[in-house]
């Protein structure tokens, strides 16, 4: 499918700038050219349609829709799976989460969204099944959703709400959520400049991080040592999941921005598995995102949330690398 772009960045790079592709930099520069134009071309698509799925089904409708109904554990399943069509990293998922909580929705279904969102979105599914293929991006969905579905639920078990800040408690006590919606009257082609303008404006707003990531993955590609990252992360051993993850919790990047680092940690003989679980940790939970999470959360309920998560992670991370 891509084999012309293979073949343009093979002339690009050998012909019209003639580097040797023998050697560290042309095999580099070859690695960006390919990736950036293969990613930016999925990312376009995908996010194209999924601006459809969200211009009929915007957020305060479904904010709404789990307020008002009991839906006997569905919710959980039904907020990651709006996390997952949401283009948000960690930090930008913070805000929506705060929205939830402000309007009434449980607190283990916002947990759902916010573990989830930051996983899987359309940015991070284009870029999996470029690099990657359909068998390892399927599974990277789905678990990213039933990673955030189950967290949430078992957060949501704990009886978390004493935990959340004054401020959040205080707009709890004084606050009902309504909202009414008019009628969509306009068509889908009346829609579709918007949605296209939208789908381009998410592009260019994660574009650099893309370009700073395959940038990265080139350079790492081209001139790492082939035995470095499997001498300390491919290894086979127990202890290289937990110490991936662990390794990349204080760590933020969006997924635009790890996803071509992560190629080459597999290109590189790290199990797909373990590259999975250090990019999840990565993207799903940072330094930042903690910050921002001290306006509506106590540091204990902090604690507790990325505690929860980083240990599912860590399962998740064993249980890919027994089925990738």
């Amino acid at each position: 499918m891509f084999d012309w772009v293979q073949s343009f960045a093979d002339w690009l790079i050998y012909t019209v700038f003639n580097i040797d592709g023998n050697t560290h930099l042309g095999t580099a520069l070859n690695f960006f050219v390919y990736d950036t134009i293969k990613i930016l071309i999925l990312l376009f698509f995908i996010v194209f349609i999924m601006g459809i799925v969200n211009a009929y089904f915007p957020i305060e409708r479904l904010k709404d829709y789990l307020h008002r109904k009991k839906l006997y554990g569905l919710e959980y399943f039904l907020a990651s799976i709006f996390g997952a069509i949401t283009p948000f990293c960690s930090c930008s998922s913070v805000p929506l989460f705060i929205g939830f909580v402000q309007g009434g929705i449980p607190l283990g279904v916002t947990f759902a969204f916010l573990i989830t969102s930051p996983l899987v979105n359309e940015v991070a599914i284009a870029m999996f099944l470029g690099l990657f293929g359909v068998k390892a991006t399927l599974i990277y969905a789905i678990s990213g959703i039933l990673l955030g579905s189950v967290g949430g639920w078992l957060l949501g078990k704990f009886n978390l709400e004493p935990l959340l800040s004054d401020w959040v408690k205080k707009i709890l006590d004084n606050k009902m959520y309504q909202a009414e919606y008019e009628e969509e009257k306009q068509t889908f082609y009346q829609r579709l400049p918007e949605i296209t303008h939208g789908a381009w404006d998410i592009v260019k707003g994660v574009l650099l991080y893309i370009i700073v990531g395959i940038a990265i993955g080139a350079a790492m590609h081209g001139f790492v040592p082939e035995n470095f990252f499997h001498t300390y992360l491919g290894g086979g051993e127990w202890w290289t999941v937990p110490l991936a993850v662990i390794v990349a919790v204080p760590m933020y990047a969006n997924a635009a921005g790890i996803v071509p680092i992560i190629q080459v940690f597999v290109a590189k003989g790290v199990p797909l598995g373990t590259a999975i679980a250090f990019m999840m940790a990565t993207v799903g939970l940072s330094i930042p995102e903690a910050t921002m999470l001290k306006k509506v959360m106590s540091l204990k309920l902090i604690a507790i949330f990325f505690g929860v998560v980083t240990i599912a992670i860590i399962l998740s991370g064993f249980l890919f690398n027994l089925i990738l």
